[in-house]
């Protein structure tokens, strides 16, 4: 959704900052190596080295690193762009009638997508001065509102997903409202209902197939344009690192990484990777963080590509 800098121009930007130490552990026997901001309760930026780069105090929903160097991030209730010494450049602050503020991403033309959560569940495209250009009333099937929604993605044809938790639902959003196709999370192939397979995070790929985070089902699948499963990841898979899985992200590999956001065991990872045919290649352990979404910025000195 947006462009990054190149790997080498990034590294520069993060040798600047101050305070480098090691609270992680990556761990690849591959030999896999991934610079990273992960945004949860602790919101961190990682290097390859392993070393926290930068960090800042609050917990955050959303995250990505810009081409510009900047951070933008969902944090509290306000969406902000802050630069990495701290210098907020710009901000969005929740309406006054809502009650959370969830998705924050650039997009391509430079406005940044938010959605809010309340009695008016929307989704905004806010410009770089603080107007909203695009307003779309969301359809949850719940008034609670932090179990509204998650993660929205803007679609290459203007479109938008977003993951609907109790209505076991991804929804695309035109414009206008209009709701053009749902993706069921409660097939009988994924266990129903009974399984709580409430969609977080969707990311529509190239392939023009949906990759899908589901929390309390503790799995990742991926759904063809018709709304089949195409792909599958579960425990038995992965030998119990899911745990409550949030955020996500395809890399250029084909490999998927995996937010564990309530992973509570220390010899379990809080970030995972797995290749498509299901193999862990690459884990990250924290002592403390709970890593609500992730941003992978690079893998072995590459930059990666489009992002969610």
């Amino acid at each position: 959704m947006f462009s990054l800098l190149p790997f080498a121009a990034i590294s520069q930007t993060l040798s600047k900052i101050i305070g480098e130490k090691q609270l992680g552990v990556p761990k690849s026997d591959s030999g896999i190596k991934h610079s990273f901001l992960i945004a949860g309760s602790r919101t961190i930026l990682v290097g390859e080295d392993g070393k926290v780069k930068w960090q800042t105090k609050g917990k955050a929903r959303d995250g990505y690193v810009l081409g510009n160097g900047n951070i933008l991030l969902s944090i509290g209730n306000s969406a902000k762009e802050v630069s990495t010494d701290g210098e907020v450049v710009w901000s969005y602050t929740l309406a006054k009638e809502n009650k959370e503020l969830g998705t924050a991403i650039r997009l391509k033309d430079r406005n940044t997508l938010v959605v809010e959560r309340g009695v008016k569940p929307r989704l905004l495209e806010i410009t770089k001065d603080g107007e909203v250009v695009v307003e779309v009333a969301l359809k949850p099937e719940t008034d609670k509102a932090h179990m509204q929604t998650r993660m929205a993605r803007k679609l290459p044809n203007g479109n938008y997903i977003v993951p609907h938790l109790l209505a076991f639902k991804v929804k695309e959003y035109k414009p206008d409202g209009t709701v053009v196709r749902e993706i069921k999370t409660d097939l009988k192939e994924l266990g129903g209902r009974g399984k709580r397979n409430w969609p977080f995070t969707a990311i529509r790929l190239e392939n023009g197939n949906t990759l899908v985070n589901l929390t309390n089902g503790n799995k990742t699948v991926e759904f063809d344009a018709k709304g089949k499963v195409s792909w599958k990841v579960t425990n038995d898979d992965v030998a119990g690192r899911f745990a409550d899985p949030c955020g996500g992200q395809r890399l250029a590999s084909g490999n998927t990484i995996i937010c564990s956001y309530g992973q509570k065991n220390p010899q379990m990872p809080k970030l995972f990777e797995i290749s498509p045919d299901k193999k862990v290649v690459w884990e990250f352990f924290h002592p403390s963080a709970r890593v609500h979404e992730v941003h992978v910025i690079s893998t072995n000195g590459k930059a990666e590509g489009t992002m969610k």
